[in-house]
């Protein structure tokens, strides 16, 4: 009997995903956003399109970090056409430097509002547009019944939207499938080579709906994503523990920052 009940329970669990709108990938095509090891973290191990992310910036850093790597997620994202929508009231992306992650700037269309309050309601009535691939969001709070109405939204047009919130003193529960934090790390030159190296971030999964939370750090090489240890021990560059941007410099991401 105890072999029948896991079949239940599996069967179970995949009716209740179905039913929440993550779908399985199909047999021998392969999904995702080439997040590496991360997408584990998901249901079905799959980045969740179709719905939408909220990102924590409390400061000018990590909303910076956020966009570089959001920035990699769209490449991949717009790769099947549609462009994107930036939406705000002070544009904190420098378009040029979406250039680092293969998606051409006038892709992008920027909205920039003079009110807090049409922030949300443009974001809405974009996610409704099926022609896009994604919408990104600069506000400082939402309400779960906010939430839940882009919520609503992208479950008609299957849009992927990303809420960049930057007031974390009314942190409120929401609807969205995903909390994360990006953090600047510092780069790794190779051996002798001068300049800078490649964009870095330690990305935290704080809470994933009928997923698992965890932490990793990854490195965008290459025209993709890479977790850092297997980066360095392709390289064979000694690895030394990475440390959060502390003020001493000057990330790579942060000229994200505009």
């Amino acid at each position: 009997m105890h072999e029948p009940k896991k079949d239940i329970i599996s069967k179970l669990q995949k009716d209740i995903l179905l039913w929440q709108g993550f779908t399985p990938p199909a047999a021998g095509k392969a999904k995702g956003v080439g997040l590496g090891p991360l997408e584990s973290a998901f249901p079905n191990k799959v980045f969740p399109t179709g719905a939408i992310h909220e990102m924590l910036c409390p400061d000018r850093e990590h909303t910076a970090a956020t966009a570089g790597l959001i920035s990699g997620i769209l490449s991949s994202l717009m790769k099947q056409g549609g462009a994107c929508l930036w939406i705000g009231t002070m544009r904190r992306l420098f378009p040029p430097a979406t250039a680092l992650f293969n998606i051409e700037p006038d892709r992008m269309i920027f909205i920039d509002l003079q009110r807090e309050r049409d922030v949300l309601w443009a974001m809405e009535e974009a996610l409704k547009c099926e022609g896009l691939a994604a919408v990104v969001a600069e506000v400082r709070e939402i309400s779960f019944m906010q939430s839940r109405r882009l919520q609503l939204a992208v479950e008609e047009s299957k849009v992927t939207g990303f809420l960049l919130r930057t007031d974390l003193k009314k942190l409120t529960t929401t609807t969205c499938v995903a909390r994360w934090k990006i953090s600047p790390l510092p780069s790794k030159l190779d051996e002798g080579l001068p300049g800078i190296g490649f964009p870095r971030w330690q990305a935290d999964l704080q809470r994933v709906r009928n997923g698992t939370p965890g932490s990793w750090q990854l490195e965008w090489a290459g025209g993709q994503f890479m977790p850092v240890e297997e980066n360095i021990a392709a390289k064979g560059i000694g690895y030394e523990p990475a440390r959060v941007h502390t003020g001493e410099f000057m990330p790579e991401e942060t000229r994200m920052a505009g």
